[in-house]
């Protein structure tokens, strides 16, 4: 199960949030390898190339408005996967050690090597490269 928030000119995928899965994190990855292989034309016919970032852990979350109501996640783990995105390089996935470690086996990397992420320090990030494996269930296809 998961969401999808837009923030700006971003979009935010939360998985593992209730009802809670046991794969999760490879869920949301296969999302963002997707992702990272669409291709869309922007306004003057210039490519949009989209990049992702991930990260796993707590997280506080709730419904927020009056009016309008919305279900938001906040803290340091919203941060840091926010972080390995503006870190990460365009059309590809950047993830933090916390995913890599969940991902370990299902997902082969590239290490990007120990990078300053602000309001966290020094912290090692990689890129993911490709699934070991056929998903298991139907990903989007840039055709």
């Amino acid at each position: 199960q998961g969401e999808i928030k837009t923030v700006d000119d971003a979009c935010m995928v939360f998985g593992g949030v209730p009802p809670c899965v046991s794969d999760h994190a490879d869920r949301v990855a296969n999302f963002a390898l997707s992702v990272v292989q669409l291709r869309i034309d922007g306004v003057k016919g210039e490519p949009v190339v989209m990049r992702c970032g991930m990260h796993s852990g707590a997280v506080i979350a709730g419904v927020v408005g009056t009016r309008k109501f919305a279900y938001d996640l906040w803290g340091d783990t919203v941060n840091v996967a926010s972080r390995m995105e503006s870190n990460g390089r365009p059309g590809r996935v950047c993830v933090s050690p916390a995913v890599a470690a969940l991902l370990e086996g299902s997902f082969a990397f590239e290490e990007l090597g120990e990078r300053e992420i602000k309001g966290v320090g020094p912290l090692r990030t990689y890129l993911i490269s490709s699934c070991k494996g056929p998903p298991p269930y139907a990903v989007l296809r840039p055709d």
